[in-house]
């Protein structure tokens, strides 16, 4: 493998260093790596051979693939155009396992069912109109409203009006995070 082929897998190194809760020195002790290796990886300044990666693989409970398809994932720029992804009138406007995810719906849906996610999440009219119930509430949308929902809220909309967008946006369902202790 040349230099261009070699994976960027610093970052969703750390990330994933970091969900565990493991300092450099563990993840070295796992591997068998040095501490300044690792820190180059992660930096970006290195970047690790096949054997290498799996070794770090295997410290981080992982695989070489979910490392290589997070460090996809993890571009800091990707644009997302109109037309691309999405039929049945929902749409991905965020690839990729990020900590937010993002979700367009257009149309008149009405799912007939009621959510309850674990993260926060935000909805956003774009266009149209639409009603939410909410702890035992409802309320009334329009184009430019947003409504927030903390995580744990049991929730349920439907579109108002005929050609309605509506965004959502949330903490990713893989991020914890409803237990922050200053909140």
């Amino acid at each position: 493998m040349d230099d261009k082929d070699t994976p960027r897998v610093g970052a969703a190194v750390r990330r994933r260093r970091r969900s565990l809760g493991l300092t450099l020195a563990a993840v070295a002790g796992r591997s068998g790596l040095s501490v300044p290796f690792l820190s180059q990886i992660e930096n970006e300044r290195a970047r690790p051979s096949a054997r290498s990666l799996d070794r770090v693989a295997e410290a981080l409970e992982t695989t070489t693939a979910r490392l290589r398809a997070a460090a996809d994932s993890a571009r800091s720029v990707d644009v997302v155009r109109a037309g691309e992804g999405g039929g049945d009138g929902v749409r991905r406007v965020v690839r990729g396992r990020h900590q937010l995810s993002a979700l367009e719906f257009t149309g008149e849906p009405d799912l007939g069912r009621e959510f309850q996610h674990r993260n926060d999440e935000v909805m956003y009219v774009a266009d149209g109109a639409a009603e939410v119930e909410a702890e035992g509430q409802a309320y009334r949308l329009e184009r430019g409203d947003t409504l927030f929902l903390s995580g744990g809220v049991r929730h349920r909309w439907r579109a108002t009006v005929p050609g309605t967008r509506l965004l959502f946006v949330a903490v990713a369902e893989h991020i914890d995070a409803t237990n922050d202790p200053r909140r």
